[in-house]
């Protein structure tokens, strides 16, 4: 078996789910008071500025140590968590799953081998894994190795096709309630039974040769499948740099509009696949290619034959198996990774039996499952994807801190959840906010952001040593996402400076 390298995993990219913003600096307040009135008073005034007076806000903080309520504010109301709901799938995940579970990708030859030939197509049996490949960007090995696998096998050529087979999982890959207007951005990207590179590619755009002139654009790797129309114009060199993406879904044609400065070098930009099985099983073409061995057939998708092959009697060439999910799912909540959460709430609805796909309804139905058992009923929150992408998704401060409780006291989960979350003025989404205050290095928590929506949620240890955990939400604002951020930041650093 081969593992994917970890090293790869761990170099946590922000922002994957939630927004890019101005991480507000938060200075530490000068010898707050004692108690936990005053703590009441310094978090209300907090929320109570005017800028957000339209806003809505649900807040809970308890102590891990007495079970005490220090502070709530609309703690049961139904807000949209963005990110948040990341929380909900990773602990149930960790529940149902287990830390140490894996997924597992295996190449087999459907037809046998003679002098070299392979005398039929060999197929790539997914469950998964969105590991696959490492982190976009990164230089992914992973088929270079399968290949040497299948080349020490004495296989120097195929005269079939490179078949993926995703039915793992089922072909609904968008979430409910996804918007159309950002399908075409990476962390908007489709699921699959079969993923690689994060089913994104980087759209290189350079500007013309003078103003006005047009841009060009590329996707890379190659054989994305993507169709790169660009349409984005030159502008002069202190001009501003603004472009979109544009994907309808089941189509292959980017569209990339907008400006690029002249003289510009570095612009990248994230795009989703259409077609994730297929741009997986076409690197692996590649790569095979590139190692000598001869492919005479087309990398395709299961879905486009009329069956799909019998592998079950089929010759095993490549078992990889994917790191731990307390490894993954390190990616999953520091880098807010969208991608990572929708597979492990489809992992979840596996069928009990083995037989048919996976589907998000049923991940959804294994969340409730999960979440009822420790107390919380379904009424109490509404969960449509695994990752918090959809507006339709309803948590409250309240359900985020029983099921963070839950994951601090339970000594199976405490360790590997907390080790997951970002660390403030550290790493994952929240490094850059919080520095130079007693909540650096200390608060661990999970971010949430999309539009008017703002969300932090996690645990922090008070000056006198004692373990708080704390959900804020806040919705229906109109100001600059950061202002929401600074909010939020202050009173995670008064958390850490609160002493009884």
């Amino acid at each position: 078996m081969r593992r994917t390298a970890l090293a790869a995993l761990l170099v946590v990219a922000l922002g994957s789910g939630c927004a890019h913003q101005p991480r507000p600096g938060v200075a530490p307040s000068p010898a707050p008071k004692r108690g936990v009135r005053a703590l009441q008073t310094d978090l209300a005034s907090y929320y109570r500025v005017p800028a957000f007076a339209n806003a809505v806000w649900g807040v809970l903080v308890t102590s891990l140590k007495t079970g005490d309520v220090l502070y709530a504010q609309n703690p049961r109301t139904f807000l949209m968590p963005a990110s948040n709901m990341k929380v909900i799938t990773m602990a149930a995940a960790a529940e149902r799953l287990g830390w140490d579970y894996t997924f597992q990708t295996r190449v087999v030859a459907t037809g046998p081998v003679e002098n070299g030939v392979l005398k039929g197509d060999i197929v790539v049996v997914g469950s998964g894994d969105p590991s696959l490949g490492g982190r976009p960007g990164e230089t992914a090995e992973v088929f270079d190795g399968w290949a040497d696998e299948i080349r020490a096998k004495g296989i120097t050529a195929i005269e079939g096709r490179v078949i993926g087979d995703d039915n793992a999982f089922d072909d609904d890959g968008l979430g409910a309630g996804w918007a159309w207007d950002y399908l075409a951005d990476g962390y908007a990207t489709p699921v699959s039974g079969l993923e690689f590179n994060e089913n994104v590619v980087q759209v290189i755009v350079k500007p013309g040769a003078s103003v006005g002139d047009p841009a060009t654009a590329e996707a890379r790797p190659d054989a994305s499948g993507l169709l790169v129309e660009c349409v984005a114009k030159t502008v002069a060199r202190d001009g501003e740099t603004d472009l979109n993406l544009a994907r309808l879904p089941g189509s292959r044609v980017l569209r990339v509009s907008g400006t690029v400065a002249l003289g510009r070098t570095d612009v990248t930009r994230t795009a989703s696949v259409d077609n994730p099985t297929a741009f997986m099983v076409a690197a692996l073409r590649r790569a095979l290619t590139a190692k000598g061995v001869v492919v005479s057939g087309d990398a395709i998708d299961v879905d486009t034959l009329p069956a799909a092959p019998d592998v079950a009697n089929a010759q095993t060439l490549v078992v990889h198996t994917s790191p731990t999910l307390a490894q993954i799912g390190k990616v999953l909540l520091k880098a807010s990774q969208n991608l990572y959460a929708e597979t492990f709430l489809r992992a979840l609805g596996r069928p009990a039996t083995g037989q048919g796909p996976a589907t998000s309804a049923a991940g959804i139905k294994a969340v409730q499952d999960t979440l009822k058992s420790w107390g919380i009923p379904p009424d109490r929150y509404l969960q449509v994807d695994g990752s918090g992408l959809s507006r339709y998704n309803y948590l409250t401060a309240d359900v985020l801190v029983s099921v963070l409780t839950r994951m601090y006291t339970d000594t199976r989960h405490r360790a590997a959840f907390s080790d997951g979350l970002p660390l403030a003025g550290v790493d994952g989404s929240i490094a850059g906010r919080m520095k130079n205050t007693k909540a650096q290095g200390n608060a661990r928590a999970k971010t949430g952001s999309i539009s008017n929506a703002r969300a932090l949620s996690g645990y922090v240890t008070s000056a006198d040593g004692e373990p708080l955990v704390f959900s804020m939400i806040v919705n229906n604002f109109n100001v600059p996402q950061s202002d929401a951020d600074a909010i939020i930041d202050r009173a995670v650093v008064r958390l850490a400076e609160f002493r009884r």
